[in-house]
């Protein structure tokens, strides 16, 4: 049965979230930064309708719905400030595998923000919702995000070279992974 109740994840200083209508601004607002979307799914301006549908979306979803990616608000504690977002999907076919992505806003990146909200996700996955093993993808040109993914103690499984057609040209998708064990080790 799926997490029905999920309302919000914490570390030292990020709240993990269920999105809200108060977010919207913020939330177009970051996704809109053509650094930010540059090497993610959508194209900058993100448009506010995009950003409305989304939020009306997971306020109705659970972070275990299999096959759909469910998006988690991330927030400074000290201020409620929403930086960012992350996201979960459960395999459509093996209910103890997940695939994640993040996305943080580039006022508050290299603080390590990523790497906390990342680690706090891995240990709801792991810890809460018994999952087996979380992979992640990114664009091979994106040496922050796979930095990020290494030095959570995610193991780098390989490259599909020229694999995803993003933007007008083909990209590179660098594979991540990790096994439960895995996090018990690395979080312990």
């Amino acid at each position: 049965m799926g997490d029905q109740g999920f309302t919000e994840l914490v570390s030292e200083r990020l709240g993990v979230r269920r999105f809200r209508p108060a977010d919207l601004a913020a939330f177009v607002n970051y996704r809109s930064d053509p650094d930010v979307a540059r090497y993610q799914s959508w194209n900058a301006p993100y448009p506010r309708a995009d950003g409305e549908r989304l939020i009306k979306d997971m306020r109705r979803m659970h972070p275990d719905t299999p096959g759909e990616w469910f998006q988690f608000a991330i927030t400074l504690r000290s201020t409620g400030e929403l930086i960012g977002d992350c996201g979960a999907k459960p395999s459509a076919y093996d209910p103890v595998h997940t695939q994640i992505g993040y996305t943080i806003g580039r006022a508050h990146w290299r603080r390590g923000y990523g790497i906390e909200a990342v680690r706090t996700l891995l240990g709801y996955l792991f810890d809460a919702r018994g999952m087996h093993r979380v992979t992640a993808s990114c664009d091979g040109r994106n040496t922050a995000s796979m930095g990020l993914l290494e030095r959570i103690g995610m193991r780098k499984e390989g490259v599909m070279l020229q694999s995803v057609w993003a933007k007008g040209e083909w990209t590179d998708d660098v594979l991540f992974a990790m096994l439960a064990h895995e996090w018990k080790s690395c979080s312990g």
